[in-house]
């Protein structure tokens, strides 16, 4: 299992207004394990960025100036995330930057090249609904040390953001049930208690979150989810 957690900063808030990306993050986790291995890079957008991205990101113009353009390093970036699955905090955002430069190129999207892309944000509000689901906001929640983050930055997000994927889907990764966890399984079968599990219905919020979180899903992959797939048969 191949996950790349990925981050991106801007110019602006959207490429169609002629934004740029200016920098990428992405680490690599294999079979749950953050491996060291990483991309990053600044950009040269050719433009500059807007007063309040500026301000979040910090890169100004004078700095990204002797920077590559996207073209010179979009090789080696489709070669790092080939075929990982994506973990992007608010993953619509990063995907039409990224999508917006590979059409530049004459390139096809980007799940094109990689896996599927799970959106990290969605997943967090599914499971926390009606919290603050922000990067800063995980990272108090599962104590996750974030004081050197006074700037926003791709690949120091990224790496943040792996350590609070590894923590929020704690877990999830397997079936098993340990011996240290359940003590049961080394009692005599005639002497442990059986009970039934309780049935808890999902409130409407619950729900509400669930569907949100599918839709954006539907909308990273470009299908219906296995999901709504199983409920129409």
């Amino acid at each position: 299992m191949r996950w790349v957690i990925l981050d991106t900063e801007t110019t602006g808030l959207d490429p169609e207004d002629g934004h740029r990306i200016i920098e990428i993050g992405a680490v690599e986790v294999v079979n749950r394990a953050i491996t060291g291995r990483d991309f990053h890079t600044y950009l040269n957008p050719d433009r500059d960025s807007d007063q309040g991205a500026l301000e979040v990101h910090g890169l100004t113009t004078d700095f990204l100036q002797d920077k590559p353009r996207f073209k010179d390093v979009v090789g080696e970036f489709l070669e790092f995330v080939k075929e990982a699955e994506l973990i992007i905090h608010n993953a619509p955002f990063d995907l039409k930057f990224l999508n917006s430069e590979l059409k530049k190129l004459g390139h096809n999207e980007l799940t094109s090249y990689s896996g599927p892309v799970t959106d990290s944000l969605a997943h967090a509000k599914l499971l926390y609904p009606g919290k603050r689901n922000s990067l800063d906001a995980l990272c108090e929640r599962y104590s996750i040390s974030n004081a050197h983050r006074t700037l926003h930055g791709a690949l120091l997000d990224s790496r943040l953001l792996a350590e609070v994927w590894l923590a929020m889907t704690r877990g999830q990764d397997s079936l098993a049930i340990e011996d240290e966890v359940h003590p049961s399984k080394n009692i005599a079968p005639e002497k442990r208690k059986f009970f039934e599990l309780p049935l808890i219905e999902v409130s409407q919020a619950e729900d509400e979150a669930h569907e949100a979180y599918l839709q954006v899903l539907d909308k990273a992959s470009g299908d219906q989810t296995l999901w709504r797939s199983l409920k129409s048969h």
